[in-house]
Order: C-alpha cells, then sequence, then structure tokens
C-alpha cells in the first residue's frame, strides 16, 4: 500500500514502520573470574535465554555432556544444560539431539567453533583447563536465546532475577540462589486469550518473553506442524518500540507474513536469510500467519506491552484497541526502498552503518 498519495495515513503509520534489518553482532566474552573476585554478571547474557535458570554443578567428573537443540526458547533452540559447573581440566562434550534446525557452538571470546551440525549424536568437545566463566551461543539462533555458559572452578555467577550462584550446593542449584529467571526470559509476564488462534499450532507451547529488547527476531519456516511450517518462536512477547524481524530459513517452500488486525503483508519468500520487518507502537496482540500455509498450523502472534492496561475484556477487545490506538500499517516493496534510501543517506552523512531491504 502507499504514503498519504498512496492510501497510508499518519495515524496508521504511527503504529508500524516497515524497516531494513541487518544482522546485530554479539558482545565480547566474559574474562575468567578467580574465586576471590566479584561474581561475573551473566544476566545480560542470559535475558533472552529461557532455560538458563541455574547452573548445574557438574564438578568431580571428568567428561561432562551438554545437549544442543533441547527443547527451549520457544522449539528446540536450547542447550542442556545451558549453565553448566565444571573443574578445571574438564572436557565438555556437546551432543547433538537432531532437534531444529541446524546448530552450532560457538565460543563468545573466540576461543573454539564447531561446524554446523544437524545429525543426532554428533558431538564436538573442548577442554577447559583454567578457571572462569566462558559463554557460548549458536550462531543461526542466538538472538533466539541459544546461548550457553561453561563456569570452571569456584567462579561465583549472577542469572537473571538477580540470583547468584557459587559452588555451595554441590550436584545442582544452590539452595535459596540460583539465579532462577523472575519476570525475564521465560514465560512472558502477560497471559492474553488467544482463543482457538493456536489450536492446530505443534510447536506453541506459551509466549516467549522477549521484552527489553530493541530488536526480536522470529524465524519463518522453522520445524514445526510436520515440516518446515513454523513460526519460531511463535508466540513473543515485545515492548512498544520494539522492532519484530521475520527472517526466512529457506525451508518448507513460500513463505509470507500476513495479519488482518492489523493489517499487513510481506511478500512470499523462500530464499533463505530474507528478512520482513515491523517496529510495533502502542498495546495490543497482532495475531498473524502464512498464507499458503495457516491451514497446516504456521500462525503467530506478538503481544505488545500490556493489552490490558487499557481495560479490554478478552481478545476481541485487546484488538479492537489495537487497532483504535494505532490503526493498521503495511508499505509496500516501493515504500520500503524509498525508507531504505532515505536512511542509507542518512547513515552516510552520520557515518552509521547501512541498511539492507526489509523485503
Amino acid at each position: 500500500m502507499n504514503s498519504d498519495r498512496d492510501g497510508i495515513d499518519d495515524g496508521r503509520r504511527a503504529f508500524m514502520k516497515t524497516l531494513a534489518i541487518g544482522a546485530t553482532a554479539g558482545g565480547l566474552a566474559a574474562a575468567g573470574a578467580r574465586p576471590a573476585a566479584a561474581a561475573t554478571d551473566l544476566s545480560g547474557w542470559f535475558q533472552n535465554t529461557a532455560n538458563a535458570t541455574e547452573v548445574v554443578d557438574e564438578t568431580g567428573q571428568s567428561e561432562v555432556t551438554v545437549e544442543v537443540g533441547t527443547d527451549g526458547n520457544g522449539a528446540a533452540f536450547g542447550y542442556g544444560p545451558a549453565v553448566v559447573r565444571v573443574d578445571p581440566g574438564t572436557t565438555v562434550v556437546w551432543e547433538w539431539t537432531g532437534e531444529g534446525s541446524p546448530h552450532n557452538v560457538v565460543a563468545d571470546d573466540g576461543g573454539f567453533e564447531s561446524e554446523m551440525l544437524s545429525d543426532a549424536g554428533a558431538t564436538f568437545e573442548h577442554a577447559f583447563e583454567s578457571a572462569g566463566v566462558t559463554k557460548y551461543y549458536c550462531g543461526p539462533h542466538k538472538t533466539m536465546g541459544m546461548k550457553g555458559a561453561v563456569v570452571v572452578g569456584d567462579a561465583e555467577v549472577t542469572l537473571p532475577g538477580g540470583g547468584s550462584a557459587g559452588t555451595d550446593a554441590p550436584g545442582g542449584a544452590n539452595e535459596g540462589g540460583n539465579g532462577t529467571a523472575g519476570g525475564g526470559a521465560g514465560a512472558a509476564s502477560v497471559s492474553p486469550d488467544y482463543g482457538d488462534w493456536f489450536d492446530n499450532v505443534g510447536n506453541f507451547d506459551g509466549t516467549v518473553d522477549r521484552t527489553g529488547e530493541e530488536e526480536v527476531r522470529i524465524e519463518v519456516g522453522a520445524e514445526g506442524n510436520g515440516s518446515s511450517l513454523a513460526f519460531s518462536p511463535p508466540a513473543v512477547h515485545v515492548d512498544p518500540g520494539t522492532t519484530v524481524v521475520w527472517e526466512w530459513t529457506g525451508q518448507g517452500g513460500g513463505h509470507n507474513v500476513y495479519s488482518e488486525a492489523p493489517t499487513f503483508e510481506s511478500p512470499t519468500k523462500s530464499e533463505e536469510g530474507a528478512t520482513y520487518a515491523l517496529e510495533f507502537e502502542g498495546e495490543g496482540v497482532c495475531k498473524y500467519a502464512c498464507a499458503p500455509h495457516e491451514g497446516a498450523g504456521m500462525k503467530g502472534a506478538v503481544v505488545v506491552g500490556d493489552p490490558a492496561a487499557g481495560g479490554g475484556g478478552g481478545l476481541l477487545d485487546l484488538e479492537t484497541a489495537l487497532w483504535g490506538l494505532a490503526g493498521a500499517i503495511v508499505a509496500a516493496p516501493f515504500v520500503a526502498s524509498e525508507v531504505v534510501a532515505r536512511r542509507r543517506r542518512e547513515d552516510d552523512q552520520s557515518g552509521g552503518r547501512p541498511g539492507h531491504p526489509a523485503d
């Protein structure tokens, strides 16, 4: 659709803007912490990692296994356990479950990197000789929350929720302070009534909390519903002003992203790495689907802010409030291109990074 002369009014434009989104760079690795040092704060690292709720104590073993592709973060996007404590000299063996898209294991400090693997039983190992904390992630699914950490020796760490974990309780979580996530990553702090929207969505397991993030990525063509016919995670909770980026996996044929309330529709794409991005403002619930595969259960939802704060009495009221607050907007490809071109000019003048077309 179009701008004022193309049919889009300013009220609608206030709800969403189609943007060009590029990959975000990862941060630097945490340095190793000796027992006498202050706790290593991992709460930011694991902000969007739903299964990083405790430090599992595996000290006393010469070899420790961590599963790759366990259930977590909306699909098979977890390491299990996500955080493990070992003795210096221990070898950690990552073993693939075969679930989810291909995964890898990449040290955040560049110390090691596995190949991209997908076969069940495939392994990668690394020996941790010195005390400290090593953070790692899956390259394709880092933004989905697929991250982990190896704590070597007696280093104390802080997990989401403010809890800290030392070595006071061998064999698992510390009593009274294991860093279990409270209202951060994991289950969202709101509970929308989706009605029967997710009844035939095989990979739906609740709303994933992605509040506190400026950009949230959702895979298009993830494993689910009997094939690569899923959005992952299918339901997310975000803050107003968050940019949601749908990124195509290249699996399952041609997919698109469309919604009737508010109204938007991406082009149908099949190329791996293709993206479509929207910036959400206001508060409410946006249900969306892939038009060619909606009947197969390829559906999702974005919950923005706290829809109930406006007094809505259910999903219909929330959708109506969402529409009334901000309207709906979808930018046609040429409109998106104009936005990209303008942002490129601005970036060139300011020295910022160039944009990348969202379609």
